[in-house]
Parts: C-alpha cells; structure tokens; sequence
C-alpha cells in the first residue's frame, strides 16, 4: 500500500532524518502498518519493538483537548463563541473566544520571561495574562497557548485535570490502554533529544511547558503507541464511533471538516488544521518531536506517522522541509488510488 510514500520514507531514513518510525494507512476497515529503523541511535542503538510509546507532542492538542472541548460542545456546557472569559474570569482580553484560541486567530503574545524556571502555578497566572495583538482575527498564529488554555477551561468546568478528563472521556472509552501522561517504565518510551541540560529524554516529555504544567497541559504530554493512536484516528474517520462506542456525534465530526478560522488562503477547524487540494478537507496535525496526522473522514482514509526525529538531535527547519515532501508524496499517490 502507498508504495511511494513508502519509499520516500524509506530515504527518509537513510538519511538520518530520523532513527525509525511508526506509520500506518487506513482505507476503510483495512489498516496496513510499517515500523521501519531503531528506537534508538545514542547511547546505544536500540531495535524499534511493537507497542513502544511515542511522545506525541503537539497531536496532544487534537487527541485530548479539542476532542474533550467537542464533547462539552455536545454537552451544552461550552458554546466556541463565547469570550474565555465568560469561564475564565482572570483571563486578560474580553475580545477573545474559544474560537481564537481553537483555530489560533487569538494572536496571542507567547512571550513569557523565565518561562522554564517558573512553577506550574505561574505559569498558569503567567498564560492567562497573555494580550492579543494586531492580527487578532486576522491572522493564523500558531502557538500552544490557545491549547494550553483550553485546557484551563476544560479543567474549570469538570473540576477534574485535563488528563483525569482524557482518562474518563476518551482512553477508557476507546481502549486506548497504554495511553498515558505518566509512562510507568521510560524503556518502553521511544527516546527523544539528547538536551544539553536534561541528557537523553526519555519517558519525560520533550516539551518544556508541558514538563511544568503535567496533567493540565493541554497543548502536549500524552504518550501512545501506534495501536492507540489507530483506535483514535479510526473513531474520527468514523464520524465519532469505534467498535460499537461513540465517542463524539456523526454531527460534531462532520463540524470539524468546516473552516472555523474564517482567514482567506488558511483554513482552520477548531484544533486541527485542514488539508485542501487532493484531499478533500482532511483533518491534519502535527507533533514537534516528528508526529503527524492525516485523516478524511468522508473517503475514510488516514496516513498515521509517528518518530522521534528530535533524537538525537532537532533539526526542526530541515525536518518541516522533508515532512512536507512526505506529505506531498501521500497526497499525489492518494489522489492516483
């Protein structure tokens, strides 16, 4: 399946653009899965096993967050234009919607000093006192402060931390078993980057703010392996049920699939981003340690890619070069099929 995306991986890898990866197709019911290189290549080189956990990164954003925001959506608890702070009073801007910070229209200053050495409580306060500025609505900025305080505001309104929602809403639901903010064994986690202060990064979460605010970071921190994230992306690609569970209505999923940005030449749905050309409006997304997401639930079609491209070392400008080669690659072969 996919025999040139697949080879275009394949010199991805040789390349060294990463040490091995996860991927999956889906069509259908049908899944095909690949693990290509090592889970490891410093300090010692480590062979890639089946079932070994991912730091997701950024797909935090869409698995967990936007996900646990559309079910409070269904639930009347949430309407995605009303001011955050309607629910989050310390907020700094009345101008600012669920919206903004979903499709990240907020334009938010992410500026934030000292920002690694803060607790979790200062960050938080520190978040919250984040301003808009002058391409507010105008303007797709991405940035992981709408995410994070999204999170805020599913932690307000359940009285429960945004991985205790995760745990309740969506793994137990889907049986997505071995997902999790706390890995329990740092050898079962695929290792990231060989940081000059933390070492080798490994079963800890690559991301510095997700490091401080742990369970209330909604922006990053879920590990899962490849089986995990399949049961999740096969729920989308069936309009919010898996296996006889419905996780989101037929309704809510087909909402994603409409620009909610409203930013000419950039379509946005809340949380996720969305591919045109040669894909329909595919929900797309990305991880910065080397994740990405592509899922139309109308063809019920998905490429799943899951590495650690940050170990040993980021080399972020090259990595978005080739990743969207990638993509094209998927894209041009998808639109043959």
């Amino acid at each position: 399946m996919y025999p040139e995306t697949r080879k275009k991986i394949a010199k991805m890898l040789e390349e060294k653009v990463f040490p091995g990866a996860s991927y999956a197709f889906i069509e259908g019911e049908a899944v095909w899965e690949y693990r290509e290189g090592v889970a490891a290549a410093y300090p010692e080189t480590e062979p890639l096993r089946e079932g070994m956990l991912y730091d997701l990164a950024s797909l935090t954003k869409v698995v967990v967050t936007t996900t646990i925001l559309l079910q409070l959506y269904e639930e009347g608890e949430i309407d995605f234009d009303q001011p955050v702070q309607a629910i989050l009073p310390a907020f700094s801007s009345p101008k600012v919607t669920l919206r903004h910070l979903l499709t990240h229209t907020a334009d938010l200053k992410g500026y934030i000093k000292n920002r690694d050495a803060l607790s979790a409580a200062e960050l938080s306060a520190a978040l919250l006192t984040l301003e808009p500025e002058s391409q507010f609505g105008k303007k797709v900025t991405y940035t992981d402060a709408g995410l994070i305080i999204a999170g805020f505001i599913i932690e307000k309104l359940t009285g429960k931390s945004v991985a205790e929602n995760f745990e309740e809403r969506v793994k137990k639901p889907l049986g997505m078993d071995a997902s999790t903010y706390h890995p329990a064994a740092s050898a079962d986690c695929i290792p990231t980057e060989n940081h000059p202060q933390r070492g080798v990064i490994r079963g800890e979460v690559h991301d510095p703010k997700a490091r401080i605010l742990g369970d209330h970071c909604g922006s990053a921190g879920l590990f899962a392996p490849m089986k995990d994230v399949l049961r999740f992306s096969q729920m989308l690609l069936h309009e919010g049920e898996w296996e006889g569970v419905r996780i989101l209505k037929k309704e809510t999923v087909r909402m994603l699939l409409q620009d909610w940005g409203h930013v000419p030449g950039n379509a946005r749905s809340l949380g996720w981003n969305l591919l045109g050309a040669g894909f329909g409006q595919a929900l797309f997304h990305t991880g910065y340690t080397g994740t990405f997401l592509i899922l139309d639930p109308a063809a019920k079609q998905g490429f799943l890619f899951l590495s650690n491209r940050v170990h040993p070392d980021d080399h972020r400008p090259e990595w978005i070069l080739v990743r969207d080669e990638l993509i094209d690659t998927y894209q041009k072969e998808r639109t043959k099929a």
